[in-house]
């Protein structure tokens, strides 16, 4: 049983724990020999590590995403903590706890999924209510909504993570559609439910979170169109402009070509769930950003891809 996380890591202390190995990369110094730069983490955080000796050996028994066993102490450098890892071996994946060392949402899932049901069954449209039911009729769908993050780092980067996401943004569609008329709600709820479902697929998350290679190869906007087009195939009849409306939601939510959509909104229901995935993962990934600051300043540390400190107050 893992008794020590990383948020307990303190500069002077030893560590022999289980972590997931999330990278290792060999370098050389100026003289020629090995290091390697690796990042271990479990579900309370990620602490960059440096293996000095007995390199090569070490490096070829562990691969990224293994659970390890690691030794060392823990330094300071540049003022962040930093193992040094003496040794480190593999350690089978039956002998650990997996809940140990991936961030989970904090929020019940059943209920949630239970919610996002009920949402995709306020939906008129007896097309849109057929490719629903052909989707929660698939197993595989249902644990993936209810067990994939909604990205590797910057928002809901945790088991659940895209179904928190997908539920907060189909709530909110409700919302909004109610507040602009000649709004179709049924596809903008659509559009929200389906236009990250290619993340059960783009991300691994058995040891770690990380791009799976199909997701890196494809990207959860092209699976998330394979996947739908998968389900409209099996619907006598599905009305051909409402699939492209539906599949333009999902390649369009980015925003723009420059952010990954193949195409920018170009009707206002997708306009809307762009700023609607907008808001969510914004407030989302800030309100995780805050809650990581460890001091008692009025003002957070600066956040590198927002480009900008936050204001906590007293």
């Amino acid at each position: 049983m893992k008794k020590i996380f990383v948020d307990a890591l303190k500069s002077g202390g030893t560590v022999d724990e289980v972590f997931t190995l999330s990278e290792k990369n060999l370098a050389q110094k100026r003289n020629g020999q090995n290091y390697l730069n690796v990042t271990l983490a479990d579900k309370t955080g990620r602490i960059k590590g440096v293996v000095w000796d007995d390199v090569d050996r070490i490096a070829a028994g562990v691969h990224s995403g293994d659970f390890v066993r690691a030794k060392g102490g823990i330094s300071e450098y540049r003022g962040k903590l930093q193992f040094v890892v003496r040794d480190m071996t593999p350690c089978p994946a039956d002998t650990v706890d997996s809940t140990d060392f991936l961030p989970a949402t904090g929020r019940d899932v059943d209920k949630m999924f239970a919610r996002l049901v009920e949402v995709t069954d306020s939906i008129e449209n007896p097309h849109l209510k057929r490719l629903f039911e052909l989707l929660w009729d698939d197993e595989h769908v249902v644990r993936g909504f209810k067990t994939a993050p909604a990205a590797k780092k910057m928002h809901h980067a945790y088991i659940g993570g895209l179904l928190e996401h997908t539920l907060s943004m189909a709530l909110l569609t409700e919302r909004i559609a109610g507040h602009y008329g000649g709004i179709d709600k049924d596809i903008l709820i659509a559009g929200a439910v389906l236009h990250d479902m290619g993340k059960i697929r783009e991300f691994e998350y058995g040891s770690r979170i990380d791009y799976s290679d199909e997701g890196r190869l494809i990207s959860h906007i092209v699976i998330a169109v394979q996947m739908l087009e998968e389900r409209l195939q099996r619907i006598e009849s599905f009305p051909g402009e409402l699939a492209d409306l539906l599949k333009h939601m999902i390649i369009s939510h980015h925003g723009a070509r420059e952010f990954g959509s193949p195409e920018p909104p170009k009707t206002i229901e997708a306009v809307l769930l762009h700023y609607i995935d907008e808001i969510d993962s914004k407030v989302n990934a800030i309100r995780e950003f805050i809650a990581a600051q460890d001091t008692d300043e009025r003002w957070t540390s600066y956040h590198r891809l927002l480009e900008r400190h936050f204001y906590k107050g007293k």
